[in-house]
């Protein structure tokens, strides 16, 4: 049996900051800990800075979502793949894309077994950029021999589009949970089939915000109707992520994780 827990989008500083002094203190807990670094430089993308601070806090898979090439220190990381691995969307329709959509690991459990865990990554459609069919996409990897338990991070905007992937794969993958909105939801659940499935598992970045940004910028971007700088905000911040317990291809176990700074 495996323990992996999945820690939600790392926001800027103040989320690679509680990442790194509240991880090492659970990391023990578990046998594979993925990270969304989606928005973990500065609220857009990865850069180097924040791979090794989510590799160094614990981590041991990085998967992205719709601001993966927001900075050009990514391309050379996804070419590092003994150093960094990272799991960029899958579903993009280019061949010559960089990186890969997709890792499979070999973990030790706690009674000193191993199984194989592969981490997937999908973007959604609905309300985002056009990409190709994330429903088909796993689809194909899943007719692949090898894969063990397969974890499959759904970064999406539609809750209706993560809920019909997660039912679409119930019983061929371990857990779908999603990402992007950065708002915990209530639902965590094991489908029928034995699929863990949570709509969005929240982020990892400043309490006192707008998913993340400082409130004035949304503000007045909704005041003005205009463009507006969204900054990080600043004070205390917390770490939102789901546990799943699995083995076989199925999960046994799931549930919401959260910690918060005080102040």
């Amino acid at each position: 049996m495996l323990r992996v827990l999945f820690v939600g989008d790392v926001y800027g500083q103040p989320g690679r900051r509680v990442l790194a002094t509240h991880l090492p203190t659970i990391r023990s807990q578990f046998d594979f800990v993925i990270v969304n670094g989606e928005n973990a430089a500065g609220g857009f993308g990865l850069h180097r800075e924040a791979a090794d601070a989510i590799l160094k806090a614990g981590g041991d898979c990085i998967t992205l979502g719709n601001h993966a090439w927001h900075h050009k220190d990514v391309f050379s990381l996804m070419l590092d793949e003994e150093r960094y691995p990272i799991v960029r969307p899958l579903n993009y329709a280019d061949p010559g894309t960089p990186g890969v959509g997709w890792r499979t690991f070999q973990v030790r459990g706690a009674d000193g077994t191993q199984e194989r865990l592969t981490v997937v990554n999908v973007l959604g459609r609905v309300f985002m950029e056009a990409v190709a069919n994330p429903f088909r996409a796993v689809d194909e990897l899943l007719e692949r021999e090898g894969l063990g338990n397969v974890f499959v991070d759904m970064h999406a905007e539609a809750t209706s589009e993560k809920a019909a992937l997660a039912w679409h794969l119930d019983g061929r993958v371990a857990a779908v949970i999603g990402t992007h909105t950065h708002v915990v939801t209530a639902d965590t659940r094991i489908l029928p089939g034995g699929t863990a499935f949570q709509t969005d598992v929240g982020f990892t970045g400043p309490s006192n915000s707008i998913i993340g940004a400082d409130p004035e910028g949304p503000i007045q971007k909704f005041l003005t109707e205009r463009p507006h700088r969204f900054g990080v905000a600043g004070g205390p911040a917390e770490l939102n992520g789901v546990i799943v317990q699995m083995e076989g291809g199925k999960a046994l176990a799931a549930e919401r994780y959260r910690y918060a700074e005080e102040g």
